[in-house]
């Protein structure tokens, strides 16, 4: 899967495009950008959300745990040097509290947050224009 990116109509939007869908990513009013979309740094924050959504449901319905349904939040931001991910999850259903532990080991084994939390590589190129 590619992602591109190219200017949108603000100051500083950006429209990314993931196949077949296009979602707006801007900076916020105090950095110079009209908020019009989320900035790049809520999407990382959604991704995380939105795959341990993903992963703990499949594997509640693989292992038909009672999960009716599941929140996840993740709170973001800059604490000194680093950059701090704070996920809250919430159950919803009659799970017996090993089931939520089972549960809570299978957040912190979903892609992403493997992703984020093991080694990664970016490599950069320059396209001719």
């Amino acid at each position: 899967m590619e992602v591109t990116t190219h200017r949108g109509e603000g100051k500083l939007q950006q429209v990314i495009e993931i196949g077949p869908h296009s979602l707006l990513t801007d900076a916020p009013v105090e950095s110079g950008g009209e908020a019009s979309g989320p900035a790049p740094h809520d999407f990382l924050a959604a991704a995380l959300a939105a795959c341990t959504s993903l992963t703990v449901t499949m594997y509640a319905k693989r292992k038909g745990f009672p999960l009716d349904d599941i929140a996840v939040s993740v709170k973001h931001g800059q604490d000194g040097a680093a950059y701090v991910l704070h996920r809250t999850i919430r159950y919803i259903g009659a799970l017996a509290p090993e089931q939520a532990e089972r549960l809570t080991d299978i957040a912190n084994k979903c892609p992403v947050h493997k992703t984020l939390t093991g080694q990664m590589q970016i490599f950069t190129e320059v396209a001719a224009s």
